[in-house]
């Protein structure tokens, strides 16, 4: 898989080990996630300038062709995240991403090769943007999970928010660029904003072709020499290093507890529940995502500005403008998770959230129900406000939150599930937000009402269901569902009452749940399976990997 190792052992990943091969892993979840947030913004610029809707007619002033010409990317993201259903397991982390990011670049070439106005330009862009859209779906199911099947427990968060943060990122990069393009040719307005995706998509492949697949993956599929060697390399020791072999340890049990040898799952899995509760952590990933959508922030970042030019009245250049200057504030406060999110968990910025983000909306429906423009300026502040809130805790949180919730048996099918939770109901958001704003109340007031409910609704859902996870390995998840089905608790409180543990802890509480011997799920038992699959791998023994998880 592309490593070296030095004269001491170490194997190595671009020529670096440890530390910086978490960082190259963190490069190209970010890089990815950039991508994300730019294709995501890149329309907001386009879809409303005058040389747009001269070269696609389609969409000048007809707020149905509008909603879909920017939502079919959405539906790509839904395919793609279909696509990662049903063969992630099969793929790897790996071969995933670097599929994916190859599909983007062949949509934004189908896109960027459209020659308008005609009827047959609109539908070659169309057919681009959804094909852009399966590469990104497919991306976005998998890179939160490989990132954080390659992280530790202390920064699994942090990594996994500055990911998440770069869509913020992404979006500001998309909105200057559409701002700038707006005084180039004619051709050069939309074309050149949707070709800058592919600098991106390049950084990815290149990095992804000597970067490694995720351990846990390897793993899954009985390649424990392989597995050892990425181990190595992310911690920087040698591959008979006594941390490794802990390590091997921990995850080979969770994997046989759970039923999950040969790596492949069946989607009936994802509807079980027991001491594994797969199920529940299932529903908790995906609502996850389903809320994000539906507090209404991509009805403001693909609408900014032309919700200032219908709700305010600006011109289309003062929203562009506004509309950066919204993704410099947006950018700012999503860099505020990567600081906070250890510190002050999960659940306290899901909750912080969604109060700010509830109050923004409704100073944003009050301030324009009076329908005249000094007023409407208040709703200007609540978008801000609305944004500010979003970056710094929504934006990056649904994308950690079903890659750490769900355990290593479903966990690529059920992160995928999650995203296509959210790529459904932001295509519902998008498709419906110009709709709603030209019919619901003066100023499309009636609009982010319907978002502060929405928002006020999600605050018990989160307070009451969702467990903290911060700080927690992967597998001292497992432990705290576990433990919360055997002694009939809120698996809030499970979280509460569990202690940190340690990896042979871990190991050690695994066994006073049952899951060695009495689970119905495991085939057979651990000392059976792990000699067999251990002295299989050259420079392994069974009981030096016992020693190592009891040291």
């Amino acid at each position: 898989m592309g490593h070296t190792d030095s004269a001491d052992g170490v194997p190595h990943y671009w020529g670096v080990t440890g530390r910086r091969v978490q960082q190259l892993v963190t490069a190209v979840a970010t890089t990815d996630f950039l991508l994300f947030g730019y294709d995501q913004g890149v329309m907001s610029g386009i879809i409303s300038a005058p040389a747009f809707t001269h070269d696609f007619p389609e969409v000048d002033g007809d707020s149905n062709w509008e909603g879909f010409v920017v939502s079919i990317y959405a539906v790509g993201c839904f395919l793609g995240a279909c696509f990662i259903l049903t063969f992630g397991d099969h793929l790897g982390r790996r071969r995933s991403i670097f599929l994916g990011a190859c599909v983007m670049i062949v949509g934004v070439i189908i896109q960027v090769a459209a020659v308008p106005p005609s009827s047959g330009a609109t539908a070659q862009f169309i057919i681009g943007r959804c094909i852009t859209g399966i590469g990104n779906g497919i991306n976005t199911s998998t890179i939160p999970t490989y990132q954080a099947e390659c992280s530790q427990s202390h920064n699994r968060g942090k990594l996994i928010c500055i990911e998440g943060g770069n869509v913020a990122i992404g979006t500001l990069i998309a909105y200057w660029i559409d701002y700038g393009c707006t005084y180039g040719p004619h051709a050069f307005v939309w074309r050149f904003p949707i070709a800058f995706q592919c600098v991106f998509a390049i950084i990815v492949i290149v990095l992804m072709l000597r970067l490694p697949e995720s351990p846990r993956w390897l793993l899954t599929k009985d390649r424990n020499d392989d597995a050892a060697t990425v181990l190595a390399a992310l911690n920087g020791v040698s591959r008979d290093d006594t941390y490794v072999r802990t390590q091997m340890t921990v995850i080979t049990t969770a994997i046989r507890n759970s039923g999950h040898a040969g790596g492949v799952t069946p989607i009936r899995e994802l509807f079980t529940n027991g001491k594994t509760q797969h199920c529940r952590r299932l529903i908790l990933g995906a609502s996850s995502q389903m809320m994000q959508q539906l507090s209404g922030c991509n009805a403001v970042i693909y609408y900014f500005p032309i919700l200032f030019q219908t709700s305010i009245g600006t011109s289309h250049n003062l929203a562009l403008l506004l509309g950066g200057v919204n993704m410099v504030v947006y950018s700012i406060f999503a860099t505020t998770s990567w600081f906070v999110v250890e510190r002050i968990g999960r659940r306290k910025l899901f909750l912080i959230g969604t109060v700010g983000q509830c109050l923004s909306m409704v100073l944003t429906f009050a301030a324009l129900i009076p329908g005249t423009a000094s007023a409407a300026r208040g709703a200007a502040v609540g978008l801000f406000t609305y944004i500010a809130f979003f970056g710094a805790t929504w934006l990056p949180l649904p994308w950690l939150y079903p890659a750490e919730i769900n355990p290593l048996k479903t966990r690529a099918k059920a992160n995928a599930v999650s995203t296509v939770s959210n790529w459904l109901w932001n295509f519902f958001i998008v498709m419906v937000t110009p709709v709603m704003v030209s019919n619901l109340g003066r100023s499309g007031w009636g609009t982010y009402l319907f978002f502060a409910v929405l928002n006020a609704i999600f605050f018990p859902i989160i307070y009451f269901f969702y467990p903290e996870t911060a700080g927690r390995t992967l597998e001292e998840i497992d432990l705290i569902f576990a433990k919360g089905h055997l002694e009939n608790k809120s698996y809030v409180h499970a979280a509460k009452e569990l202690p940190q543990l340690s990896e042979a802890e871990v190991h050690e509480k695994a066994r006073e749940y049952g899951f060695h011997s009495t689970d119905e799920e495991a085939r057979a038992s651990f000392s059976e399976r792990e000699e067999k699959d251990v002295n299989e791998s050259p420079g392994f023994a069974v009981n030096d990997i016992r020693e190592g998880a009891q040291a």
